[in-house]
């Protein structure tokens, strides 16, 4: 997810490597810090493969500073990984929010909308933290204390999750509406993954 959100952040403009950082920073937080050492060996392997371009620059002080921007293979390849998501990045939550960060960026509404359908049908998945002879477990059924809470928590959160997918949908199928009202269908979409979700 890194080199996605190094592609996604550059897409815009090109950025000095510490902005670059800060921004990959605020978008994951407390919950998965980037540091120099992943950072920017990610940036040389797209340097390496031509999707990212490095010039020095004059800077304030005596080291020159570096200003990366995506080059025209960059960019489709951005693309390219916003339209097909790994499975990994459809059923994790953490990189399905970085999914969600650029997949504006694709022109094509029904694109969108077939990355929101692999989500929409991991979460409709039953599913659960916890098993009890072979059955998941609920929230009014959990005895423990704290593993209510994660139930709980879990719950709420796909529940809401799963009422903004539909808005999403429902909006982007809007958009995608030929004149007669016939859905369009994109091609070369992918089916919805398959993995398993902590949730209930």
């Amino acid at each position: 997810m890194l080199e996605l959100s190094i592609l996604g952040f550059l897409y815009g403009r090109p950025l000095h490597g510490y902005e670059l950082k800060e921004r990959i920073q605020a978008l994951s937080g407390h919950v998965r810090p980037v540091s120099d050492g992943a950072l920017y060996p990610a940036i040389n392997r797209l340097v390496d493969k031509g999707l990212v371009e490095s010039r020095a620059e004059p800077g304030t002080g005596a080291a020159p500073r570096r200003t990366l921007s995506l080059t025209p293979g960059g960019r489709a390849e951005l693309l390219a990984r916003l339209r097909s998501p790994k499975d990994a990045e459809i059923t994790d939550g953490q990189r399905f929010f970085t999914v969600l960060t650029f997949l504006g960026l694709l022109p094509d509404p029904a694109a969108q909308a077939a990355v929101l359908r692999r989500r929409q049908a991991f979460l409709l998945t039953p599913a659960s933290f916890f098993y009890e002879d072979g059955a998941p477990a609920t929230v009014e059924a959990e005895p423990d204390l704290f593993r209510r809470g994660m139930l709980r928590v879990a719950r709420a959160t796909g529940t809401e999750e799963k009422a903004w997918l539909a808005e999403a949908l429902a909006e982007l199928d809007a958009r995608t509406a030929g004149p007669s009202g016939t859905q369009a269908v994109p091609s070369g979409s992918r089916g919805p993954g398959r993995a398993r979700k902590g949730t209930v």
